[in-house]
């Protein structure tokens, strides 16, 4: 039997239906530039969902667990790759995106016989300066995106959308203001409405409301992980975990991880 142009067509609607359904109700990766760092946050119960790939770059992303870490391992042997046969100044975000990790999501969800890569990522390079920052989000089909200063993947657009509004809303000034941005954009991208104000858009929960959403995730035993790349350290390594200590003050109950 011949395999038309139509088949193929309806197959990658069908891998999307099947990708789309697995990733949405999956929690969403925020990132945001300050000018002492670039922070990426989330909600996990077990295993981790961010990654240090190399010097100045990192990995986040909601899916399929078995995706990330193969994605992780490949995108890390691709950045020491670079490294070695290049130089480390030489090892960008955009090289791992576009010519390493897109293409083989790629394959995967243009080919028939095999299944697509269940994963948005959110991948980012510290910078001089937060106007330096480079982000990119990366969906299962391969397609791309580059961002400045702010990025999320959540598990449908309209929750990202509304997620990455509310972290483009002001430029965060310290630490503390972007972690209780992001932590807000988190529940808005997590968030479902339950109906439309006057002007046919959803009322989005208050900060207090926010905080609730929060701790329901936190009391189903979720916990906030959060790493940060820290700008202008005196640290050899940039990136760092923040622990329980780091996190509560921003937190309705301890739940860091």
């Amino acid at each position: 039997m011949a395999y038309t142009a139509y088949d193929w067509q309806q197959t990658l609607a069908e891998k999307a239906d099947y990708a789309e359904s697995r990733l949405h109700h999956g929690l969403p990766v925020v990132a945001l530039s300050y000018p002492q760092g670039l922070l990426l946050l989330t909600l996990r119960k077990n295993q981790q969902k961010i990654f240090e790939v190399y010097d100045r770059l990192v990995l986040g992303a909601l899916g399929n667990p078995s995706d990330l870490e193969a994605v992780r391992q490949f995108a890390v042997d691709f950045a020491h790759a670079e490294g070695y046969q290049r130089s480390t100044e030489d090892v960008s975000i955009q090289r791992v995106v576009s010519f390493a990790v897109s293409p083989v999501f790629k394959r995967a969800f243009s080919d028939p016989r095999r299944m697509p890569i269940v994963l948005k990522s959110l991948f980012a390079q510290l910078g001089e300066t937060p106007d330096e920052d480079v982000l990119f989000t990366l969906n299962y089909d391969g397609e791309f995106d580059r961002h400045s200063s702010a990025a999320c993947v959540a598990g449908t657009a309209e929750a990202q959308r509304r997620a990455l509004e509310a972290l483009e809303e002001k430029p965060p000034s310290n630490q503390k203001a972007a972690l209780e941005r992001a932590l807000y954009a988190w529940t808005l991208g997590r968030w479902e409405p339950e109906g439309e104000s006057d002007n046919g858009k959803p009322v989005l929960p208050t900060q207090a409301q926010a905080k609730e959403i929060l701790e329901e995730h936190l009391k189903d035993g979720f916990r906030v992980e959060a790493t940060v790349l820290q700008r202008g350290t005196l640290r050899e390594r940039k990136f760092i975990r923040l622990d329980r200590d780091d996190l509560s003050p921003f937190l309705p109950k301890a739940g860091a991880a």
